[in-house]
C-alpha cells in the first residue's frame, strides 16, 4: 500500500494551528491536524482566554449586583456567589466552543489525529514525517509541508515550583472551587491582573507582587498608572519593585518572604498564583532530529513565509518571535496558509492590540508615549475622559480615558491607548485606522453614533488638533 501524503501536517490545534489548517484546506490543500489534547482550541480555548473571560464576566455581574444595582433603583437582597456553579458555567462555555472548533475542522475537511506529534529524521525523499504517539499505539503521517503551532506554557519560578494546590498556574486558578482567603499573585501582567480581579470581586484578599516598577510592561505608563489607581480602589494591593526571596509552607498556608530594596516583609496566604509569563512549547517535537534551528532566544527562527531553517517545515504563534497572544497566532496562521498558496499576504506587527480584561479594561495598539520619546519621534497627544462621555455616564462607568498619539508633522496615528469600559472593543478602531495609515483628522471627521462609548475615540482625535467639543 502506498504511503498517504498530505499537503500539510499541522502540529497543534490552538488558535494558530486550527486557523491555519482551515484556511489551508479552503485553499485546496489536503490537511491533517495532530493534537494531544482531547479537545480543540489549545490553551486559549481550554485554559486561557475563553475560560478567564467567562469568569471575568460572571464575577463582574456579581460585583454589579452587589455594588451598583441599588444606584439604578434595583433593590435585591445581598447577592451570594455559588462558585462551583460559576466554574461549571465556565466549563460549559469552553465545551460549546471547543465542540464548535471540531465542527469547523470537519466542515472544512481537515482530518484530526489525536496524539503527540514529533518530527522524524529526514529520509531524503522530500517528504516530512511526523510520528504521532497515541494512547496505546503510534503512527507516522507524511506530508509535503509541516507547520509547528504548539503554543506556550506558564513559566515556572524555581523558588515557587507549581504543586497544583498552594502554588498554582493560571490553569488551576481558573478552577478554584472556593474563594481563596488571601491570593498572592506573582507577576503584574495580563493574566495576573485578570485573575486577581475575578477573585477580588468575589471577596478574596488579593496582593500582586511584581519585581518591576510598572505593571503591564510595554503599555503606556499613563494607562498603567490610571489602571493601578482604579484597581487599588477595588481593593487589590500591589507590591511593586518587590522580589520573592523565600517560601515556607505550613498547615495548608504559605509564608512568602519579600524584599523591596533594603526592606523585607513576610506575607501569609493560602494560594499563590505564579503568573510571570509564558514560554514556547519546543520540547518533544524532534526539532534536533529534523535540524530545525532556534533564534538563540528560545524561539524558532523563521523567514517571512514562516519557514524554519529546514525547507518545508514552518512555525507560527508562541514558538516564534513576537508577543504570545492568540490573535497574533491566528493572524499568522491565515497569512502562512495564504503565502503557502502563493498569495500576497502579510502580518502587520505594528498593529497587534494588547488588552487587559480587568474592569475597567485597558487596551493599547501601536507606540507608547515613552517609546516615541526614546525614538525622538515628534508627536502630539489627544485625550478625552469618559467622565465627559454621555453613554459612560448612563452606564455609571466614567473612569478612564482615550489617548491618541499622532505624528506632529503628518498627523498619522502612531498609537491608541484606552483605559475604560469596553476598551477591548473600542481598540479595534485604532487597529483599523493604523492598519491603513489613517490620521487623527480622519478619525475626528468620521461619524461616531451618539450616544456611544466610541465617541470618546473621536473626541480624543479632535483633541490632537485642540478641536475637542465636550471637554
Amino acid at each position: 500500500m502506498s504511503e498517504e501524503i498530505f499537503d500539510l501536517i499541522v502540529l497543534g490545534a490552538g488558535p494558530g494551528g486550527y486557523v491555519a489548517a482551515i484556511r489551508a484546506s479552503q485553499l485546496g490543500m489536503k490537511v491533517v491536524v495532530v493534537e494531544p489534547r482531547p479537545t480543540m482550541g489549545g490553551v486559549c480555548l481550554n485554559e486561557g482566554c475563553i475560560p478567564s473571560k467567562a469568569l471575568l464576566d460572571s464575577s463582574e455581574h456579581f460585583a454589579l449586583a452587589r455594588d451598583k444595582f441599588a444606584g439604578h433603583g434595583i433593590e435585591i437582597p445581598a447577592p451570594t456567589m455559588n462558585v462551583p456553579k460559576m466554574v461549571a458555567r465556565k466549563q460549559d462555555v469552553v465545551k460549546k466552543l471547543t465542540d464548535g472548533i471540531a465542527y469547523l475542522l470537519k466542515k472544512n475537511k481537515v482530518q484530526v489525529l489525536k496524539g503527540s506529534g514529533k518530527l522524524t529524521a529526514p529520509k531524503g525523499d522530500g517528504v516530512h514525517r511526523v510520528e504521532v504517539a497515541q494512547v496505546d499505539s503510534a503512527t507516522v503521517v507524511a506530508g509535503k509541508k509541516v507547520l509547528l503551532a504548539t503554543g506556550g506554557i506558564p513559566v515556572e519560578v524555581p523558588s515557587l515550583p507549581f504543586d497544583g494546590e498552594t502554588i498554582v498556574s493560571s490553569k488551576e486558578a481558573l478552577c478554584f472551587t472556593a474563594v481563596p482567603e488571601h491570593l498572592v499573585i506573582v507577576g503584574a501582567g495580563y493574566i495576573g491582573l485578570e485573575l486577581g480581579s475575578v477573585w477580588r470581586r468575589l471577596g478574596a484578599k488579593v496582593t500582586v507582587v511584581e519585581m518591576m516598577p510598572q505593571m503591564l510592561p510595554f503599555t503606556d505608563v499613563e494607562v498603567t498608572d490610571a489602571l493601578m489607581k482604579i484597581l487599588k480602589k477595588q481593593g487589590i494591593a500591589f507590591r511593586m519593585g518587590t522580589l520573592v526571596t523565600g517560601l515556607e509552607k505550613k498547615n495548608g498556608k504559605a509564608m512568602l518572604q519579600l524584599q523591596a530594596g533594603d526592606k523585607t516583609e513576610e506575607l501569609e496566604c493560602d494560594k499563590i498564583l505564579v503568573a510571570v509569563g509564558r514560554k514556547p512549547v519546543l520540547t518533544g517535537l524532534g526539532l534536533d532530529a529534523a535540524g530545525v534551528a532556534n533564534n538563540g532566544n528560545g524561539r524558532i527562527a523563521v523567514n517571512d513565509n514562516y519557514e524554519t531553517s529546514v525547507p518545508g517545515i514552518y512555525a507560527i504563534g508562541d514558538i516564534v518571535p513576537g508577543p504570545l497572544l492568540a490573535h497574533k497566532a491566528s493572524e499568522e496562521g491565515v497569512v502562512f496558509a495564504e503565502r503557502l498558496a502563493g498569495m500576497d499576504a502579510k502580518v502587520n506587527y505594528e498593529t497587534i492590540p494588547g488588552i487587559a480584561y480587568t474592569w475597567p479594561e485597558a487596551a493599547s495598539v501601536g507606540k507608547t508615549e515613552q517609546s516615541l520619546k526614546e525614538e525622538n519621534v515628534p508627536y502630539v497627544v489627544g485625550k478625552f475622559s469618559f467622565m465627559a462621555n454621555g453613554r459612560a455616564r448612563c452606564m455609571d462607568e466614567t473612569e478612564g480615558f482615550v489617548k491618541i498619539l499622532a505624528h506632529k508633522e503628518t498627523d498619522k496615528v502612531l498609537g491608541v491607548h484606552i483605559v475604560g469600559p469596553r476598551a477591548s472593543d473600542m481598540i479595534a478602531e485604532g487597529v483599523a485606522v493604523m492598519s491603513y495609515g489613517g490620521t487623527a483628522h480622519e478619525i475626528g471627521a468620521m461619524f461616531h453614533a451618539h450616544p456611544t462609548l466610541a465617541e470618546a475615540v473621536k473626541e480624543a482625535a479632535l483633541d490632537v488638533h485642540k478641536a475637542v467639543i465636550h471637554a
